[in-house]
Order: structure tokens, then sequence, then C-alpha cells
């Protein structure tokens, strides 16, 4: 009895460390979002737009945005700019 016992501690407690280890891992993935593309741009040329217009998001939210359309070695920054609020996407003038 004492053998199953902890063995169903054990198994307990195992899935218990599984659940927060993987609610760890989900907040670890939000703080890497917040910051979208930390190094910026030395020498900025506008590529493209991204989104819909106006845009409703913030700069962070445009930057991903452009992440996720161009991909994150042709963009350097995404900034919201302009009286219309479009999502302007930069890259790294050569």
């Amino acid at each position: 009895m004492a053998k199953n016992l902890t063995s169903i501690t054990f198994t307990v407690l195992l899935l218990v460390f599984l659940m927060a280890s993987t609610e760890i891992l989900k907040i670890e993935a939000m703080n890497i979002k917040a910051r979208c593309l930390p190094q910026g741009c030395k020498n900025p040329t506008f590529s493209e737009e991204c989104g819909v217009e106006p845009f409703p998001g913030s700069n962070n939210d445009c930057c991903h945005c452009c992440v996720e359309k161009y991909g994150r070695e042709a963009v350097c920054k995404g900034v919201v700019e302009g009286p219309d609020k479009h999502c302007h996407c930069y890259k790294e003038s050569v």
C-alpha cells in the first residue's frame, strides 16, 4: 500500500511540476514578444507598410506585424507614423 501511495504522490507531483513549468515558458514567451527588435536600425530606410489603415496598435504591435509579414531579417523596426496612422516597416540601408 505504501508503495502505491508513494508512486501516486510522485506522479501527481510530476504532473504539477510539468504544468507549472509549461506556464513559466508561456510567460517567458510573452516577455520575448514584448521586445520587438530591441536593436533597432542604425540607418533606417522605408521598406513597406503593414496592417490596416489606420493601424490600431502601438509601435511594438507595428513592429510585430512587420516581422510576421516580411521576416526578421528584412525588418529592423516598425513605427506607426503620420496623421493617418500607417504602420511603416523599415529595413537597414546598405
